[in-house]
């Protein structure tokens, strides 16, 4: 963005200009000082270089004229500054990743895979909230706290690996407590959980039911997100020749997430397909916005030396040539 201070010193640019002209012109025209017999003769030998510079002094003259009134002008560059307000929304996500999200029914990726990925794009769409992410099987971790720095987020969501045998099972209660707890000292307004799973609660010390009652005392709105496809999805199974399928039954429990959403004044959505599930992360983007309060400043440089430095390098070259090798006989 480029501004004059001194917007008014710019009316003297066409008399700057008219003078540089009348100056040129006036050289040209001016009679000779000194007579010299014979000096017609000389004519044939040619002109000296220094005959051009010295026509163009007048017009450097000029020249410094139009760059003192550009300076004086006060041109300016300005920088934008941007500070943002936000009501905030703080987002912890509890993402389930049990051996049954194995499952390649959102082939060629499984479930895991394709949940990873819409999380990430789901919180690079809000820039302004915090993001935080707990994973739970049969006991829950907290893999990032809530941050606004999406990319570390997503480095963490990239790490998220399928639980170790031992530990397998879902156990959504302590799952979303866990989540519920991240939030409980937030200063938030508004505080959000998005619980994705593809399963039953089966492990855990903590039910869902008083989880969710917990995430309603603490004002935490959970949304619930179950996956996988109805009916039988293929699983893969390491085998002495090699990886095969087993086709594993749905045991996806709909009516407790949907009573844990319901608990909370959130909703309940069904993800059969990878379209769907970014079609469910979309839908909440949309139900949980953000006010933001833009302010904009605008911060100048000045910039006037850059006409400034040339004209007084041009008018102390003149100066010096005048008074030196183009001095005038008087």
């Amino acid at each position: 963005m480029l501004r004059f201070a001194t917007p008014w010193a710019l009316a003297l640019l066409p008399l700057a200009l008219a003078a540089a002209w009348w100056m040129g012109r006036g050289r040209m025209r001016r009679s000779p000082r000194l007579h010299l017999p014979g000096a017609a003769e000389l004519s044939a030998l040619g002109r000296s270089g220094w005959v051009r510079v010295d026509r163009a002094l007048p017009w450097v003259r000029g020249a410094v004229l139009v760059l003192l009134v550009l300076a004086l002008a006060r041109p300016q560059a300005g920088a934008r500054e941007e500070t943002v307000h936000t009501e905030g929304v703080d987002i912890v996500v509890a993402l389930d990743h049990s051996g049954s999200m194995r499952c390649e029914d959102f082939r060629p990726l499984n479930r895991l895979e394709v949940a990873k990925r819409t999380v990430a794009d789901f919180a690079d769409g809000r820039p302004s909230d915090r993001v935080g992410l707990v994973v739970f099987s049969a006991i829950a971790t907290t893999r990032c706290p809530l941050t606004l720095d999406h990319a570390m987020l997503r480095s963490f969501l990239d790490d998220v690996d399928f639980t170790v045998q031992e530990d397998d099972g879902t156990a959504i209660g302590l799952g979303l407590a866990t989540a519920v707890h991240r939030l409980r000292s937030s200063p938030a307004r508004s505080k959000v959980v998005v619980l994705v799973t593809d399963g039953r609660n089966n492990r855990g010390q903590i039910g869902p039911e008083a989880a969710a009652e917990a995430a309603r005392a603490l004002g935490v709105r959970v949304y619930t997100v179950g996956v996988g496809t109805l009916g039988e999805a293929p699983y893969p199974v390491s085998g002495p020749f090699g990886k095969r399928y087993v086709m594993l039954r749905e045991e996806l429990d709909e009516p407790l997430l949907t009573k844990i959403a319901a608990t909370t004044g959130a909703s309940y959505f069904r993800a059969a397909a990878p379209e769907a599930l970014r079609e469910v992360f979309a839908k909440i983007d949309a139900l949980e916005k953000t006010r933001i309060e833009s302010r904009v400043r605008v911060l100048y440089t000045e910039l006037f030396p850059l006409p400034l430095v040339p004209a007084l390098m041009l008018f102390l070259g003149e100066a010096l040539l005048g008074a030196t090798r183009l001095r005038r006989i008087p």
